[in-house]
């Protein structure tokens, strides 16, 4: 339900799943030094204390259906119940991420996945008792809410939601079907959470032999790792052995997948959606138009992707680029790396562009152990940015490891984090919690303020191509990466809703199809190896309900953003700051509109595709002078 946040997205919390890859033994956690780890006890002094929490909770969700039959009856009346679906909101995702975050710190660990379940039960009941809300409201004429808004100034919080609540009016259903829906989440998530369990808890992990004799286990950390090899040898031997693990298990992932679309099929069938995406993205008064001219803008500028392509094979020195060499560094013989102390000088000064109190901030972060930084035996793979706790602060994890691959992803989840806590400390909680697709925003800006400080304090001309590449990456990996894995999960959801079943095989040709279509396997631009063609059942992403494309468009956005800020456009910066500190109060469309940036045109995207150029000017530059 819109007005009292949706029960899913608030236990969502923009992560961003950024696979960062380790470079060195893990450590036991207790061998860490608290400084680097979380304190959680911010939230909860111990787990008997969350249990008494939820308990209190339990208690508390009956009294939601106190105002059944009274909500229109007067301004006061919607305000009280509305207050108090908010403090429900709140104590409930404190109790999520709480669990969720312990979770995460050993995935091996049962308990706490057994606690976030019993929340599961506890979400699903309370939005079974709280189904009538919606057809309540609405069953009176908007100009009726619109005057107790007038009358009652603390509902000003809530006029957004409630606007949005009558602009989605015809895909709202009858109280006994909304408590069917909500009861419907007990089991709708299912299919998510058999793939993270089965994935990263119970899934074997390949052994491989590496060409110096060294023994190698390919866990998703291994892999990223490996992957990354300098000798080709050994990144044939890690692809083909990690993607033959997977192709065991075709079958299975394929039902989880297919289980997921089913399910994301029925929420928009019963909503009267024409499409799972339609179902998706007009809740939040984004056009289909902009997810279908993503795919097409990027399908029309593949060009830009195979000269990126073309330099990365020339830089190699490789008479056919295959798609095994994607990762391997481009530049011999640097190899950048940055204790974590070293990444926060780097980022702090990186981001001074952005103001004093955003520097502070970002200082406070390190300091106060808001962040898990390094990697140690059951902890979650990648890195995201939690900002969910409202009246305390966000917290991030990370799987720090010494690359300046990981000086970047910290960059990276710091922009996640000081949009949530610069929104939460400017709006109110029911317009704090910001959508989906801003969230990458502030992340992928903070890359090109970390990107442009680094260029500009090298003078090696080594270290400068290995930045710009490192550079193209980010252009390859979130630009056209993720429009390849969009364009993949809209013709999977489209042959779903056309009536096909998705096995995993049909999912595997699906997906070959496109990745070839995208490297130019067929013009020998990059030849696709056969094995890539599992890639899809290693993306958690689309679990996410269409949520990939928003790196693209999030990327596209930050780009004009930075730009702006960088060359001191006039209230270019105070436009920003206020986009990172208006959090939902309008729609994603309008809040970029307002900071400079409209979405619905192609503008931002080909300014984009024209930075990407320019950098690939100056590579061709640098190789040119080197005589490569």
């Amino acid at each position: 339900m819109k007005i009292k946040r949706s029960i899913v997205w608030s236990l969502i919390f923009f992560l961003s799943l950024f696979l960062a890859p380790y470079s060195f033994s893990q450590k036991d956690r207790s061998d860490i030094e608290d400084k680097y780890k979380w304190d959680l006890t911010d939230l909860y002094q111990s787990n008997e204390d969350w249990k008494e929490a939820k308990e209190k909770l339990v208690a508390k969700v009956p009294r939601i259906e106190e105002f059944k039959g009274i909500l229109t009856q007067s301004a006061q009346n919607l305000l009280t119940a509305l207050e108090y679906n908010t403090t429900l909101s709140k104590e409930a995702v404190l109790l999520y991420i709480y669990a969720g975050m312990n979770s995460d710190l050993d995935t091996r660990d049962m308990g706490y996945s057994g606690m976030k379940q019993e929340l599961q039960q506890l979400f699903s009941d309370w939005g079974a008792k709280a189904a009538y809300m919606n057809p309540e409201i609405l069953s009176v004429e908007w100009s009726i809410i619109e005057g107790f808004i007038n009358e009652e100034p603390e509902l000003k919080q809530y006029e957004i939601g409630l606007k949005d609540l009558f602009r989605q009016q015809e895909h709202t259903l009858t109280e006994p079907e909304e408590k069917i829906l909500a009861l419907s989440g007990m089991i709708t998530g299912v299919p998510g959470s058999v793939y993270s369990t089965f994935k990263n808890a119970e899934m074997p992990n390949p052994e491989v032999i590496l060409s110096n004799g060294e023994t190698v286990t390919l866990d998703s950390s291994g892999y990223a790792k490996y992957r990354a090899s300098a000798n080709r040898t050994d990144r044939e031997i890690v692809f083909k052995a990690f993607w033959d693990n997977f192709k065991n298990y075709e079958a299975t992932f394929g039902e989880m997948l297919y289980g997921n679309i089913k399910s994301d099929l029925f929420r928009s069938k019963a909503r009267n959606y024409k499409s799972s995406l339609e179902a998706t993205l007009l809740p939040k008064n984004i056009p289909v138009d902009v997810y279908h001219s993503l795919v097409t803008n990027v399908n029309e500028n593949l060009p830009a992707f195979h000269r990126y392509l073309k330099i990365k094979k020339r830089m190699m020195g490789l008479d056919s680029l295959n798609y095994i060499d994607l990762y391997a560094p481009a530049v011999k013989g640097v190899d950048l790396k940055y204790t974590y102390e070293e990444a926060q000088e780097i980022i702090l000064k990186a981001f001074e562009p952005l103001g004093k109190e955003y520097v502070a901030t970002v200082q406070k972060a390190f300091k106060d152990r808001w962040i898990d930084v390094y990697p140690f035996p059951g902890k979650r793979s990648g890195a995201y940015s939690n900002g969910a706790f409202y009246d305390g602060h966000p917290y991030i994890l990370l799987n720090y490891n010494g690359l300046y691959e990981d000086v970047s992803t910290t960059a990276h989840e710091l922009g996640h984090t000081m949009h949530s806590y610069f929104s939460n400390k400017n709006q109110p909680y029911p317009t704090s919690n910001y959508e989906i697709f801003v969230a990458e925003v502030a992340s992928t800006f903070n890359e090109v303020l970390l990107f442009n400080y680094m260029l500009e304090t090298v003078k090696d001309d080594d270290v400068k191509l290995s930045l710009l590449m490192d550079r193209l990456n980010g252009f390859k990996g979130t630009l056209f990466r993720q429009a390849q894995f969009a364009e993949f999960e809209l013709k999977i959801h489209e042959a779903a809703q056309a009536g096909k079943p998705l096995t995993g095989e049909y999912l595997s040709e699906i997906y070959t199809a496109i990745v070839q279509r995208y490297y130019g396997h067929n013009e020998g631009i990059c030849y696709v190896d056969d094995n890539i063609h599992m890639e899809w059942a290693y993306i958690p992403h689309f679990y996410y309900n269409f949520y990939v494309y928003q790196y693209s468009t999030s990327f596209i956005a930050s780009n004009t953003l930075a730009e702006r800020v960088m060359n001191k456009e006039k209230d270019a910066l105070v436009n920003y700051m206020t986009f990172i500190s208006s959090g939902g109060s309008d729609y994603p469309i309008e809040l970029l509109k307002k900071a400079g940036v409209d979405m619905t045109s192609s503008k931002a995207f080909l300014k984009t595709i024209d930075a990407m150029n320019k950098v690939m000017d100056e590579v061709e530059k640098i190789l040119s002078k080197k005589g490569i």
